[in-house]
């Protein structure tokens, strides 16, 4: 019996492409080390890679290419980030797979491999993610500040309330092109954390109140001990 023979433009020639740009270990340290939301130069990359500036460049122009980097130039200087949310969004749910895959993984557990102060607090992109992120948003959810359906988010409208107290305006996070609000499985946790344009408009608005402050770590968040004080009574511990 013959086979027919496969043609790619019948199926999903696009996801064969990404999937070939992020098999590669270096461009996928490249994408993982972005995924604080920041913009790096290519000297930086290149070294948190570990490949040679030749081989870098190479990698860097297939991604940027490949419409998963966006290359912001200043003056004399080249800085890559990742493209778009939605990109940040599918590198995470990947390492999701990538964990869930794992030999001898019979349930959902918590990484624990995940160093203590990522775990606790990170950054996913533009949003918080980690032990803090993910008991949030559950209580965002029980307590009636969000109504979850599937992965779609709305705000009640004692959330948009409490929302406002916290500096953040629900109605002009609705006027973006962006998804409002959406789950986001938290690769350490397994369970899921607020993501989305909320989610992004949170992490800015805590930020700039004082309760969490960014650290020399990428992606590592640090828990002031006046945001510890309203985490706790937000969580009820």
């Amino acid at each position: 019996m013959n086979l027919p023979a496969s043609d790619e433009s019948s199926h999903f020639p696009g996801l064969a492409r990404v999937a070939a740009l992020l098999a590669d270990p270096g461009r996928a340290a490249m994408l993982w080390a972005l995924m604080d939301g920041s913009a790096r130069p290519a000297g930086e990359l290149t070294m948190i890679a570990g490949l040679s500036p030749s081989a870098a460049s190479g990698h860097l122009a297939r991604l940027t290419d490949g419409g998963l980097l966006a290359l912001d130039v200043r003056g004399r200087h080249r800085y890559y980030r990742i493209a778009t949310p939605e990109i940040a969004t599918v590198i995470e749910a990947l390492m999701n797979v990538a964990n869930a895959a794992a030999p001898q993984r019979h349930a959902p557990q918590p990484v624990r491999t995940v160093p203590l102060d990522m775990r606790h607090a990170r950054t996913c992109y533009d949003h918080m993610a980690g032990e803090v992120a993910v008991q949030v948003f559950e209580r965002l959810v029980e307590g009636g500040l969000l109504m979850r359906d599937g992965d779609a988010l709305d705000a009640t409208p004692e959330g948009t309330a409490r929302l406002a107290d916290w500096g953040v305006d629900v109605a002009a996070l609705r006027t973006r092109r962006r998804r409002f609000a959406c789950t986001c499985l938290d690769w350490s946790e397994r369970r899921p954390h607020l993501g989305g344009a909320l989610g992004a408009a949170l992490l800015g608005s805590w930020t700039d109140i004082g309760w969490i402050e960014r650290t020399s770590r990428p992606r590592v968040l640090r828990i002031t001990p006046k945001g510890q004080r309203e985490f706790d009574a937000l969580v009820g511990t």
